[in-house]
């Protein structure tokens, strides 16, 4: 009786507006996990077997209902789209942030309370707003310990 090795997982990459794709590429590399890199347009992704770009069409969501029909308890999914973690999340999927926090069953209903919010803020002020704070390499550092961390716990099931 053998026991074979667990699917590698995989790293699903919603990828427009993605500040960590290199950091993705080179974390899967070492962990021997593959990569989607979704997105309404061709983005330039490394010459792999182990990472594919995939082009989904132009219409609203589109990239995101690709994420969440692929997302399983073997993924990993990288967004910051909220409601498309929420998605991933009943898949069974592992959700970052780019900035290496983890969505869970246990923050994900507060960060959408809070989304709504803040549309609704928004929307009172007539489009005067600030958006999120820059990308810092405090919060590159974050992502790939994280990211590290989440396959590590994969790989030990």
């Amino acid at each position: 009786m053998s026991l074979s090795a667990p699917t590698p997982p995989t790293i699903l990459v919603d990828a427009d507006a993605c500040p960590v794709k290199d950091e993705i590429y080179r974390v899967a590399e070492r962990h021997g996990a593959h990569v989607r890199v979704v997105s309404n347009s061709p983005f330039r992704v490394p010459m792999s077997e182990r990472v594919r770009r995939v082009v989904v069409s132009d219409s609203f969501d589109a990239a995101d209902d690709w994420i969440a029909e692929n997302a399983d308890a073997r993924s990993v999914v990288v967004t910051a789209d909220i409601l498309l973690a929420e998605r991933c999340l009943k898949a069974g999927a592992r959700v970052l942030k780019h900035d290496g926090r983890e969505f869970d069953a246990a923050s994900i209903g507060s960060a959408i309370a809070t989304r709504a919010i803040m549309e609704d803020l928004r929307a009172g002020m007539d489009g005067v707003g600030g958006g999120p704070p820059p990308f810092s390499k405090a919060d590159r550092s974050k992502f790939l310990q994280a990211l590290d961390r989440v396959l590590v716990r994969m790989a030990r099931g």
